[in-house]
């Protein structure tokens, strides 16, 4: 299913953890590192092919997840001729994809690569929030920029924190002490050097999903 310009609709997730940590999936018998998507099918909603995907590539059920947040529009990436089907060439151009910010409500153990006949992931595991787009497959590296950057604003206050009254007394006393400041919070800021990069410009940013 191809809209007008050749992009077929998609969805992408970014699953967190109570850490704010992200799932971290190897996609099978390579060596590159992604998030879970797949095709959004005739007559599904976003969220519905959402759902269908994360129990079919990670093996969780609605249940053991919440929807905190998605983007607004379509973020799309064109894949490179050469890994288009020759007798697809001329037509598909790329995907346009839905991203969900989902919470982990469930444990660990309920996550299951194999909970289908055709496994998308061998492997997995939980990376902090900014991952190394240098895992991701190139031409999938912007989008994932941007899906990141307009869905980090939501991101929950990581459970097991320290409320600001407290940090702030102890980052007090550390420097008072020539120590160093431990208690900022992993996940919520981009990596050091801080750039916000040039895709992500004008980014929208979504309130919290509301099911529409």
């Amino acid at each position: 299913m191809l809209d007008r310009e050749g992009f077929r609709p998609n969805v992408g997730i970014i699953l967190l953890n109570h850490r704010n940590q992200v799932f971290w999936g190897k996609r099978i018998r390579t060596h590159s590192w992604q998030f879970p998507q797949g095709g959004i099918k005739h007559g599904e909603s976003p969220e519905q092919a959402m759902f269908r995907e994360l129990h079919e590539e990670v093996g969780l059920l609605p249940e053991h997840v919440r929807i905190i947040a998605r983007t607004r529009d379509w973020l799309r990436y064109e894949v490179p001729q050469h890994f288009i089907r020759k007798d697809a060439r001329g037509h598909y151009k790329g995907q346009k994809q839905i991203w969900f910010l989902l919470q982990l409500t469930g444990r660990d153990t309920d996550m299951n690569l194999r909970a289908t006949s055709h496994p998308e992931f061998d492997a997995w595991r939980w990376h902090e929030y900014w991952v190394p787009l240098e895992a991701v497959i190139e031409f999938k590296r912007g989008v994932y920029e941007m899906a990141l950057s307009e869905l980090a604003r939501f991101l929950p206050k990581p459970q097991g924190h320290q409320n600001r009254f407290l940090r702030g007394n102890m980052r007090s006393r550390r420097q008072g002490e020539g120590l160093e400041d431990a208690s900022a919070e992993p996940g919520t800021t981009p990596p050091a050097g801080g750039r916000a990069p040039e895709a992500l410009v004008g980014a929208r940013l979504l309130a919290p999903d509301t099911g529409e």
